[in-house]
């Protein structure tokens, strides 16, 4: 009696992992869904740069507005908080609710790893209780929290015992802090007393299913590398028979959700600007689905510059300069493009600078070679 082989598991190739990630990700066609459904559809918006998550949103949804974003923030249905790789992120307020918990591990381990030997002797504990008494009086800003925490702790270093209040405790950065124009160092609060929903529960399997939405095809390390946790495998090999299993090019296995958007890898591509630290460039451990090696090198130094998508990958970068009364949009490419794809860049480039400087009248672009 023959033994019937395994079947063969399919194989994606690097521009069907482009596709794939791009239609998750509203880079292949701009969405006509609110701006809060995209924000929860990506489980967040990378937002250390405050006008980082208004040029990601308008780059991915049809018609979007600063007010949609501010509002948001305004009426705490978004919230700028650390949460994956404990770094700041603009998030659903309900997806905070679980996220947040699910993260504590990292942010601890976070502390102990750039923190713990500035903070020696320094009881972790009793530093999240007297922050958060503080907090719990009034927001602070963090300038003001750093104050108050060097008064009870005269004898250690000042700003880490800032940044451990901020990985080990829950807090919410407050608008306007955070919103296109706010101050940068605007009030925290306790995330607790800011929100109205109740903690949830933090499930590791919603994470991996949530992140293959936003982010798949993708192996474990891509999800480990997004969220920061560790020891993920067993996470989804409890749910491996619910995911589609492929191999790429290098035979790394994929896992992903059965009914998500795969496109062919022919499926065009308008070009895109996306913003510094976009989540599209550091959602993934294996970046080559949209950023070759010679090209990373000149986009992530270590901070992450603006970039210039053409056929789906970073073919360059950006920046805006402005004058008296004037801003320029300069597109500095890594190669040479065809007269349709400069044309559609052009266009897409004038399109974000009068969303971003509405208010001047002079706007010009430039498109040029690296260093010019």
């Amino acid at each position: 009696m023959s033994r019937r082989s395994a079947p063969a598991v399919p194989s994606l190739s690097r521009r069907a992992v482009n596709r794939a990630t791009l239609a998750r990700q509203f880079l292949l066609d701009r969405t006509q869904l609110p701006a809060l459904d995209v924000v929860r559809r990506l489980v967040g918006l990378q937002g250390q740069v405050p006008t980082a998550p208004y040029l990601g949103l308008w780059s991915r949804v049809s018609g979007f507005r600063r007010d949609d974003l501010t509002g948001l923030l305004l009426r705490r249905q978004v919230v700028r908080a650390t949460t994956v790789r404990g770094t700041l992120h603009v998030t659903a307020a309900d997806d905070y609710r679980w996220l947040r918990p699910l993260l504590q591990p990292l942010m601890a381990r976070l502390q102990r790893q750039f923190m713990g030997r500035a903070t020696a002797g320094v009881d972790p504990a009793e530093l999240v209780a007297y922050a958060a008494a503080l907090l719990a009086e009034e927001p602070l800003s963090r300038t003001r929290l750093r104050e108050l925490l060097a008064r009870r702790w005269p004898d250690r270093d000042r700003s880490a015992l800032l940044h451990s209040v901020q990985y080990l405790l829950p807090l919410v950065h407050l608008p306007p802090a955070g919103t296109w124009g706010g101050r940068v160092d605007g009030p925290c609060a306790l995330a607790d007393e800011w929100l109205t929903a109740a903690p949830a529960p933090a499930d590791p399997v919603v994470l991996v299913r949530r992140y293959l939405a936003a982010f798949g095809p993708a192996s474990v390390r891509d999800v480990q590398a997004w969220s920061g946790l560790t020891r993920l495998v067993e996470v989804i090999e409890r749910i491996r028979g619910e995911l589609r299993v492929f191999r790429d090019e290098q035979g790394r296995e994929l896992f992903d959700l059965p009914d998500a958007a795969r496109p062919g890898p022919d499926n065009p591509v308008p070009p895109r600007l996306l913003p510094e630290y976009d989540n599209l460039l550091l959602g993934n451990a294996d970046r080559s689905r949209v950023l070759g090696d010679a090209e990373r090198r000149r986009v992530i130094t270590p901070a992450v510059a603006a970039t210039v998508l053409v056929d789906g990958f970073v073919a360059g970068t950006w920046t805006i300069v402005r004058g008296d009364g004037t801003a320029t949009l300069a597109v500095r490419l890594f190669g040479r493009l065809g007269p349709a794809d400069r044309d559609a860049l052009e266009a897409e480039a004038r399109g974000l600078l009068a969303f971003a400087c509405p208010e001047l009248l002079d706007l010009a672009v430039r498109i040029g070679p690296a260093g010019s």
